[in-house]
């Protein structure tokens, strides 16, 4: 829901932090399915669970909401469970069709979607566990966990990013209710509820409500907040739409649902630059940080980039996303930025060409530029390898 948008549950726990495990390969994530796309970069991060690593940027915001919603418990309100250690592995009954995500919307293509099979994927948004959640009577969670999209390569995006999802039902509401007079009732709660969490974590702030359209909600909304001289989205929300509802057996019931992106709200909170260091291991980083407070990050020395272009015929069916996932899976975070610097179609033959120009720079490290050339010949030779591409 936010973000602009197996062992399925066989680690949950509730009213508990998640254990925080060191990076693990999962072999069951990379099969010889003809569907599979799941690359060994990717299926290393799974379990690494930085939104519970303590002293993290994810975790201290996580822990922050996690504790608003407590506060509102104290005050006579639902307990709300948390759930932050469920799998990433879903299906696409889960993460689409009970959403009500239409079959031909982009979010299910295999160039956008990390698949093990056909059915089987890495959840895109932790939406995925509101119905399961719900067919089994609990009515008021928070979940929070990776999520995984094949994506561009930038300062602000990466394959693998952190989200956070609230929702309550409202089974005490007078059923007797024309349902839309309920739907506003809980519509109205949400916006208080959502309005004091923000205030908790950014402190008194100026707010607006924006209308917005998610598959799962109607009416929907996003909230901004004013922050640093502009206006920032920090979450999007809305009422439960009834047929969501009913795909979970719970029937005349209305609530609402909100989520949001961790890494959003860290790299405002925390003045984290670039995406990629929140995966980074250097003490340097990690030890600016401490469980409860927020604080500014340091920068420290950054190391010149090293720009190299790659010029090639595009083939039939090339997508942009295959080659950032091959980018990705061969440089990892030494990849700063892919961006297409020029494109070109040929007059005579109408073939198209584009140049990449790949950025490399390491956060913790120089590269030198023989280390960089290796690279970018593996680079080359696995665009030509793996998607029809001839070089020019």
């Amino acid at each position: 829901m936010s973000r602009g948008l197996t062992r399925v549950f066989g680690r949950s726990l509730a009213h508990r932090a998640c254990f925080a495990t060191q990076s693990t390969h999962f072999p069951e994530l990379i099969t010889g399915d003809p569907y599979n796309n799941v690359s060994e970069s990717i299926a290393a991060k799974v379990g690494v669970n930085l939104h519970c690593q303590p002293n993290h940027p994810l975790n201290i915001i996580k822990s922050k909401i996690v504790s608003y919603f407590d506060q509102l418990h104290a005050q006579g309100q639902p307990k709300m469970q948390v759930f932050d250690n469920l799998s990433p592995v879903t299906t696409t009954e889960n993460c689409f069709d009970q959403l009500l995500i239409a079959k031909d919307h982009v979010s299910r293509k295999a160039t956008d979607t990390y698949y093990l099979n056909p059915t089987t994927l890495l959840r895109t948004h932790t939406s995925c566990h509101q119905v399961p959640m719900l067919s089994k009577g609990i009515k008021n969670f928070l979940v929070a966990g990776d999520v995984y999209r094949r994506d561009e390569i930038d300062a602000s995006h990466y394959p693998v990013f952190h989200q956070m999802e609230g929702v309550r039902f409202f089974p005490e509401l007078d059923a007797t209710l024309p349902y839309e007079e309920r739907v506003e009732i809980v519509k109205e709660h949400l916006k208080a509820t959502l309005e004091g969490m923000v205030e908790s974590i950014f402190g008194k702030v100026e707010m607006r409500w924006v209308e917005a359209y998610f598959p799962f909600t109607e009416p929907s909304l996003e909230l901004e907040i004013f922050f640093e001289g502009e206006w920032l989205e920090v979450l999007g929300c809305g009422v439960t739409r009834r047929e969501i509802a009913e795909n979970a057996n719970v029937i005349n019931e209305v609530g609402w649902a909100f989520g949001l992106g961790l890494e959003r709200l860290s790299m405002v909170l925390f003045d984290i630059p670039d995406i990629r260091l929140f995966w980074s291991q250097d003490p340097r980083f990690l030890t600016q940080f401490q469980d409860g407070v927020i604080t500014k990050f340091k920068p420290y020395s950054k190391y010149p980039p090293c720009y190299k272009d790659v010029s090639f015929w595009l083939s039939k069916d090339f997508h942009e996303n295959n080659l950032y996932e091959i980018v990705r899976d061969i440089a990892g975070d030494m990849v700063e930025k892919v961006e297409i610097v020029d494109a070109f179609v040929h007059p005579k033959t109408n073939r198209e060409s584009k140049c990449f120009r790949i950025t490399y720079r390491h956060h913790d490290r120089n590269l030198t530029n023989e280390e960089v050339d290796a690279i970018q010949l593996v680079v080359r030779e696995s665009l030509v390898a793996n998607l029809g591409i001839e070089l020019r």
